[in-house]
């Protein structure tokens, strides 16, 4: 066989692989957005999941702890959530997953800044109130503070989507979700009252 027969036989089988593995991506994705969207990971959780939530990156984190995250799901929708004291709570043994609970005045926007996690997902959720949320892919933000792992942040500059995060919907916010919470919806911004799960990344 001459280099030019091994040349075009080696085209066509690198075609067949890359074709192989485009369609194993498209059949994983519309795995997940259907698993998503048919809902029962949610077990009768009543407030909805924002529009926002990456959902390949939620199916793939779900699937390798579920007993996790129903141990997560399960608070956000304890029916005495509202009536929960400002401070940790431990939904694990060691530091899988915590909740934070606390009460502050949401920032203008200037006094604001996009963050990103390395070591958690963030599940939020505004248990009263409301605030802006700003949103953003974190490979096209500028980084303004480099990560440091004593803190699992990093802050940015961006171009972000901005939603109005309100007590019927939660957020969850990926290693890849550059997130910018915390910003006055209006001009007389009133108290908020915030949970804050935080999820180990897997």
């Amino acid at each position: 066989m001459d280099m030019k027969a091994r040349f075009l036989l080696f085209l066509i089988f690198s075609g067949i692989i890359c074709l192989a593995a485009f369609q194993a991506h498209s059949q994983s994705q519309a795995t997940a957005r259907h698993w998503f969207a048919e809902g029962s990971w949610r077990s009768n959780l009543h407030i909805k999941p924002s529009s926002t939530i990456d959902v390949i990156a939620f199916y793939q984190q779900y699937h390798r702890n579920p007993a996790l995250w129903s141990k997560v799901l399960a608070f956000l929708n304890r029916p005495d959530l509202q009536t929960l004291d400002t401070g940790t709570y431990h939904l694990t043994e060691g530091d899988s997953a915590y909740a934070v609970i606390s009460t502050y005045i949401p920032k203008p926007m200037d006094q604001t800044r996009f963050e990103s996690h390395r070591k958690y997902i963030d599940v939020q959720y505004v248990m009263q109130g409301k605030e802006k949320i700003g949103i953003a892919d974190v490979t096209k933000a500028k980084i303004t503070e480099p990560y440091r792992a004593d803190k699992d942040v990093a802050h940015y500059e961006a171009m972000g989507t901005y939603v109005t995060a309100t007590p019927d919907v939660f957020f969850i916010f990926f290693p890849t979700n550059a997130h910018r919470p915390g910003i006055a919806a209006d001009d007389h911004p009133q108290p908020v009252k915030k949970l804050v799960i935080k999820v180990r990344v897997l």
